[in-house]
């Protein structure tokens, strides 16, 4: 097993801080790409995405940070053929019951929370999120968010719904209702990203997190999702502490 990288949140070679996004989404694209270059089918490139996805985790908590959302399953993914769908959901089913392989030696520090609507998922797969939420409730220094029949509009509508349901019912006022108030309506309540991954070569958000990327930086990268390693990490790391975020400042 390779050595643990040392957390890099303290200085770089220069002696300067380095700073290390708090919160750090991905959107992981490439994975049927990466399976079709090696003749193999959808669901093989889907595995290998399991396997970069445990990877991410591991490497996020070696280097200090505490939030990562992953977009899993998207409201769209129902478009795909009946077999893909079957085989996405059978591996996300088969990856939350035994949660504790997949976390490895990290399972005592991985929390996990489900994002999405689970009005259209199976029975099965509901309760494997409540087992995976319960299992890992306690632990603290990471939180995986995992989107699963996620939608950034999706979302929005369903803070919006519930927003005017309680000001129907007179439980709040509509002029009390703020961005703050309407954060906390979200699917998860969890700080904004600070910087936002999209992998195989593709710039585009795709309904990913609309609200909570008002200030992201977004870094593409050219990796296939499954060839995403602690290289390209710190790729995208050292990036945005390059940048400097202003927010309309």
């Amino acid at each position: 097993m390779a050595a643990k990288k040392a957390p890099i949140d303290n200085e770089s070679d220069g002696g300067a801080p380095v700073r290390v996004p708090r919160h750090i989404a991905v959107i992981p694209d490439g994975n049927r790409r990466w399976a079709k270059k090696r003749l193999l089918p959808a669901a093989a490139g889907h595995r290998a995405g399991v396997e970069a996805f445990k990877k991410l985790l591991s490497n996020c908590a070696d280097r200090g940070v505490k939030y990562v959302t992953f977009y899993a399953f998207s409201t769209e993914n129902w478009k795909r053929s009946e077999t893909e769908v079957g085989a996405l959901m059978k591996l996300l089913l088969d990856n939350l019951v035994n949660v504790e392989k997949l976390l490895g030696e990290n399972r005592k520090k991985v929390r996990f929370l489900i994002s999405g609507d689970r009005s259209a998922l199976g029975d099965e797969l509901l309760k494997a999120i409540g087992e995976t939420e319960r299992k890992t409730g306690d632990n603290s220094d990471l939180t995986a968010v995992l989107c699963i029949n996620y939608g950034g509009r999706d979302e929005i509508v369903h803070a919006a719904r519930k927003l005017a349901e309680d000001a129907a019912k007179g439980i709040i006022l509509p002029g009390d209702i703020d961005e703050t108030v309407f954060s906390r309506c979200l699917y998860e309540d969890v700080p904004d990203p600070d910087l936002i991954i999209r992998t195989s070569g593709e710039q585009r958000i795709s309904n990913f997190m609309l609200w909570q990327a008002a200030y992201a930086e977004f870094y593409f990268s050219d990796v296939l999702w499954p060839d995403f390693g602690a290289e390209e990490l710190d790729r995208a790391i050292a990036e945005f502490e390059r940048r400097r975020r202003r927010y309309g400042a």
